[in-house]
């Protein structure tokens, strides 16, 4: 009894693994798989699809600073995820359709609490990274 009751904690944690819901893609596997053909590993717009741009890629590593020193949230977020508003010239495809998943709640710099999709966020994150020092 007691060998077999030492093994069901071991069971019971293999069993909820296996059922555990898929785990978001990190920002930086997002970034790889589909932002890198046009902006490059560091951001900078020099992918190797950007010479055959009609338009050039953003370069992502000075967001920050065309915005006054501060990430810009939302207005990244909503070009990735493909709002564009008025803004019909974009060639950047939306990318609404790999950001499927769970929704967290955001809080936003002005201080209001949006569903977002957790890649999303993720991927918003990495490219703050990429930001200038």
């Amino acid at each position: 009894m007691r060998r077999f009751g030492m093994h069901i904690p071991w069971v019971a944690l293999v069993g909820l693994t296996a059922c555990a819901p898929d785990q978001p893609a990190s920002g930086a596997k997002l970034y790889r798989d589909n932002c890198v053909a046009c902006h490059g590993l560091s951001g900078t717009g020099a992918g190797p699809l950007a010479a055959d741009l009609p338009v050039a890629a953003a370069d992502l590593t000075g967001l920050s600073a065309r915005n006054g020193g501060e990430f810009p949230w939302v207005h990244v977020m909503a070009t990735i995820h493909g709002y564009h508003g008025q803004d019909t010239q974009r060639l950047m495809p939306g990318f609404e359709a790999v950001l499927t998943g769970p929704t967290i709640l955001w809080q936003a710099p002005d201080g209001s609490t949006i569903p977002t999709p957790q890649a999303l966020l993720s991927l918003a994150r990495y490219v703050e990274t990429l930001q200038a020092s």
